[in-house]
């Protein structure tokens, strides 16, 4: 079987509708003039093709995680750029400190006494998140199990028979 191709404007709509949710707006975005681009996005959510793509690139942008991934660095990133950084004598070159890993850190302060100090995120309160959203991951499929069993077509000749 051959996959159809979406046209270049339909396949960015696809991706901006994806992250943004709003038809006109995505399509706005994708390329579709202004004055048509309610009706544009409408017709693409209309197209079934356009909507499985759409739930592609929502499966692909929940399983690579941004928010879970974020939490991860957060809950098992490494702190040594920022202990590199807070033990340098001098400032590093701008071109250094932008190649430096430091989204662990809250807070740095560098006092005129060279008293330097760093906070870095709470890597505890990541990980209450990240169990949190596994947790409600696995409780929706359990409650999805649950409708599914109760409004199958074998589950209700189970009804009958008790």
């Amino acid at each position: 079987m051959a996959v159809k191709k979406l046209k270049p404007e339909r396949e960015l709509f696809c991706c901006w509708y994806a992250v943004l949710g709003n038809a006109q707006e995505a399509a706005i975005k994708a390329g579709f003039g202004t004055e048509n681009a309610l009706r544009e996005g409408i017709e693409c959510l209309g197209s079934e093709i356009c909507r499985k793509r759409i739930e592609q690139i929502r499966n692909v942008l929940s399983n690579s995680g941004s928010i879970i991934s974020g939490l991860k660095r957060l809950a098992y990133g490494n702190c040594s750029d920022a202990v590199y950084l807070a033990f340098s004598e001098e400032l590093p070159p701008p071109d250094v400190i932008a190649k430096l890993d430091l989204f662990n850190v809250s807070e740095l302060k560098r006092q005129k006494s060279g008293v330097v100090e760093i906070k870095f995120c709470d890597r505890l309160k990541a990980l209450e998140k990240l169990y949190e959203i596994e947790n409600s991951f696995s409780d929706k499929n359990r409650a999805e199990d649950l409708i599914n069993a109760l409004t199958s077509p074998q589950g209700d000749d189970d009804i009958e028979n008790i």
